[in-house]
């Protein structure tokens, strides 16, 4: 009897002890559940395919690129399961890729794509943006994404082509009078199937598109600086008021200002420009123009991220700012973050080249550079280029297609043919996807719909 019971206990203890083990004590399958807890998961559309990497963007538009030369198209949605962090200001990443697989290719037609779907700006507006999306031709669809140089014979052009929108110069309304730019504006509306944006460099003081024509303007509009010493603030809001209500009589729908940039010498090139005060009192500057410009009918544009600095004349040739990279941060995205977080619809992109964060491109053409506008800033609005018929930019081959793998939604462009062109080859040579270009023309035409232009 002793002898069982001896038994008895002992098979107990080998039992406990065994469920023990197993439960709490077996490395294999410590291992497997730290191993699970490191992985993380990327879902992302593959926009680029090049030397063993490939480069996705993802639901939020942040574009990462990849040492992984994987069975991909370019246009596949895929998830990618990875152990270590994302940097998302960063443009290679550094992690260890697990698995990866396609969850849809980009012949998949039903519906309004997944990663399409952010919680932006114009989210109210996708369904009808993809229902306009979807009778478009792909000649329309890359032309929805051009913002145009306003050509000779802009209504032919346009008739042809079905811009996104027009940019106008001073030249344009030379000795035309009110009802002449009113009719012009409305008469490019009548032939386009898809309203147009039409826009205008109305800063103020040296740049005056409009209002240095005086069939416009009685006089033109004052500079941010003149206006901020002669009223502060109140001043700038009246200003904003009046000059909305002036373009939007005319016809025209978004401005590319306020000039943002944080400058305080008066020997710098962007001076004469910008308000010409500190980081804190140019954020109080940006978040009252687009406060004041709301439901006034013309969208404003803040400019020229990441912010000019002291540099040179991107006009004229490249231009390199060697400022740190926590200068930028400290000093110049404080503005575009009170501009952003105020509601502003577009950022337009300079074609510095900030060393800090891409020695190699402008940042028109930078990935990294739209990563820190959409990641660090959040901006969830429309990412327009500086015209890439600039000296910065003009010599670089395939500027529009670049543009787009970057991260812009609309392309400011002199050379409408050419980069209508380069698209189009760079889709039948597979570099590009029509996808992305359904992606894109879709997130202008909701910020169409946002802006009242389509009933």
């Amino acid at each position: 009897m002793r002898k069982k019971s001896v038994i008895v206990i002992l098979l107990f203890i080998f039992m406990a002890l065994t469920l023990f083990g197993i439960f709490y004590n077996n490395p294999k399958d410590e291992k497997k559940v730290n191993l699970k807890e490191k992985t993380n998961t990327l879902n992302a559309m593959v926009i680029n395919k090049e030397n063993g990497k490939i480069t996705v963007q993802d639901s939020d538009n942040i574009i990462y690129t990849f040492n992984l030369d994987a069975d991909f198209n370019i246009g596949d949605t895929v998830q990618i399961e990875y152990d270590g962090d994302l940097d998302k200001n960063k443009e290679l990443q550094d992690i260890i890729i697990k698995d990866y697989e396609v969850m849809y290719d980009y012949n998949d037609k039903s519906g309004i794509p997944k990663l399409w779907l952010d919680d932006g700006l114009f989210k109210k507006y996708y369904e009808k943006a993809y229902e306009k999306l979807e009778n478009m031709t792909l000649d329309e669809k890359i032309a929805q994404i051009l913002l145009v140089r306003y050509p000779d014979d802009g209504l032919g052009v346009l008739k042809n082509n079905q811009f996104g929108g027009y940019v106008f110069y001073a030249k344009d309304f030379k000795d035309k009078t009110y009802d002449e730019v009113k009719t012009m504006m409305s008469d490019l509306q009548g032939v386009s199937k898809i309203p147009i944006l039409t826009a205008v460099d109305e800063e103020g003081g040296r740049v005056v598109r409009v209002s240095s024509n005086p069939h416009l303007a009685s006089i033109p509009f004052k500079s941010s600086r003149e206006l901020y010493l002669e009223g502060g603030f109140d001043r700038i809001k009246e200003d904003t008021i009046q000059k909305s209500k002036l373009l939007y009589d005319l016809g025209i729908n978004l401005n590319l200002a306020p000039v943002i940039d944080v400058s305080t010498n008066s020997n710098d090139y962007m001076y004469s420009r910008s308000l010409g005060e500190d980081s804190d009192t140019t954020s109080e500057y940006a978040k009252t123009v687009i406060s004041a410009s709301h439901g006034l009918g013309v969208s404003y544009t803040l400019k020229h991220f990441p912010g000019y600095g002291n540099n040179l004349d991107t006009h004229e040739d490249v231009v390199i700012d060697k400022r740190s990279y926590e200068d930028i941060l400290k000093n110049d995205l404080p503005p575009f973050k009170a501009g952003i977080d105020e509601g502003a619809e577009a950022v337009l992109v300079s074609h510095n080249i900030v060393s800090s964060v891409d020695l190699e491109n402008p940042s028109s053409l930078s990935s990294s550079i739209h990563n820190l506008l959409r990641n660090e800033l959040k901006f969830t609005g429309i990412i327009i280029t500086d015209d890439l018929a600039m000296g910065a930019t003009k010599d670089i081959e395939n500027s529009t297609v670049e543009a787009i793998l970057s991260g812009n939604d609309l392309i400011i462009t002199t050379d409408y043919g050419d980069s209508m062109n380069s698209v189009k080859e760079a889709i039948n040579n597979g570099i590009l996807n029509e996808n992305l270009i359904d992606k894109l023309a879709f997130r202008v035409i909701a910020f169409k719909y946002y802006k009242g232009l389509i009933f």
